[in-house]
């Protein structure tokens, strides 16, 4: 396929720049792929749709507070450094991205903090925009920590960061389930998840299991190419437990639904399963892209949010609905106003 079939007209006013006030009451569009029947709810109608030993699988991972703003030593230039990847604990080294690039030299020192209680050299090089940063600071580690969150701003998306990040984001861009840092990005599709939620669906008798990707900003890179078979994603790091792979296993052979909660879970779960459509436990990294026409072979529902024009994440849930039942469903989507974007409304593929 091309990159050009995924192109819509998208109303900025569509793009949401705020979430809904609670996170299970975002609208919910229902996506039936044998009928192609649409449904209009709201985000806490999802438990109708799911029965006791279904299965939910989420990705557990937990956002940083990953964009710094500092100023560059001697012209006092600011400085934006997008903590990409922790490269190694003990010297402080960091992949980042900085901006403006062009303002940025191997060995220019960077100043964070009123007080500039960090510092940070830049030592390598690594693509164009990309570096590698060491922080020079003499401290133990939870202290280091602790001054990244203190000044640390939460990585909204550029769709967002239109607006001023507030102190409410901190939260709202969270999971509520999220547990192992590492990601740049939230899984939005986890965001609509409220504890009440939850525990109704575990009163039903879903079950749930849990895969760490933690997500880059390749997810958000902007595909370049038409021919979608030449686009790279960027490599993430995946975990997938033994246990996890066992459930999904058991789930699919007593016919029960596995839905993946948003493309980062799609991408993890299709990384690691055989031909014949079992799981296998995993731990690694995956570059995977996921475009249609491909075969899924793990779940047998997802959940996603309504995602911007020719972004991988629109791709990636076309591979799992079809081409022509996405591209119907966001045109009613528009009609409808649904919001687009991390903080937007959801869609149930079912």
């Amino acid at each position: 396929m091309k990159l050009s079939q995924f192109d819509f007209n998208l109303p900025d006013e569509l793009i949401a720049l705020y979430p809904a006030e609670n996170r299970d009451e975002a609208r919910l569009m229902v996506l039936h792929r044998k009928t192609n029947e649409i449904e209009h709810k709201l985000f806490k109608d999802i438990k109708d749709y799911f029965e006791e030993k279904d299965l939910m699988i989420f990705n557990d991972t937990k956002v940083f507070p990953a964009r710094l703003y500092g100023t560059k030593e001697k012209t006092g230039a600011q400085i934006e450094v997008f903590l990409l990847r922790e490269l190694n604990k003990e010297q402080r080294l960091w992949d980042v991205l900085v901006d403006p690039a062009r303002k940025i030299r191997i060995g220019n020192k960077v100043f964070f903090g009123e007080n500039d209680e960090l510092v940070a050299e830049i030592i390598d090089n690594t693509t164009s925009r990309g570096r590698t940063l060491r922080f020079l600071i003499d401290c133990d580690y939870p202290t280091f920590k602790e001054k990244i969150y203190n000044l640390g701003q939460t990585p909204l998306p550029t769709h967002i960061i239109k607006r001023e990040v507030e102190e409410e984001d901190k939260d709202r861009y969270q999971t509520i389930y999220a547990k192992n840092e590492g990601a740049v990005a939230a899984p939005s599709a986890g965001l609509h998840f409220s504890k009440i939620l939850l525990k109704q669906l575990e009163i039903i008798g879903v079950e749930f299991g849990y895969v760490t990707l933690h997500v880059g900003l390749g997810t958000f890179r902007k595909v370049d190419v038409e021919d979608l078979t030449k686009h790279k994603m960027d490599s993430e790091q995946i975990f997938i437990t033994e246990e996890l792979a066992n459930l999904v296993n058991k789930t699919k052979e007593e016919k029960h639904k596995v839905c993946a909660v948003g493309t980062t879970v799609l991408r993890t779960l299709e990384s690691a399963v055989t031909t014949t459509g079992y799981l296998k436990p995993f731990e690694g990294w995956t570059n995977k892209f996921l475009f249609p026409p491909a075969d899924i072979l793990v779940p047998d529902a997802m959940i996603s949010n309504f995602h911007l024009p020719k972004s991988t994440l629109m791709i990636s849930v076309a591979a799992f609905a079809g081409y022509h039942e996405l591209m119907k469903a966001y045109d009613v989507a528009i009609k409808e106003k649904y919001k687009f974007g991390s903080y937007g409304d959801a869609m149930l593929i079912i």
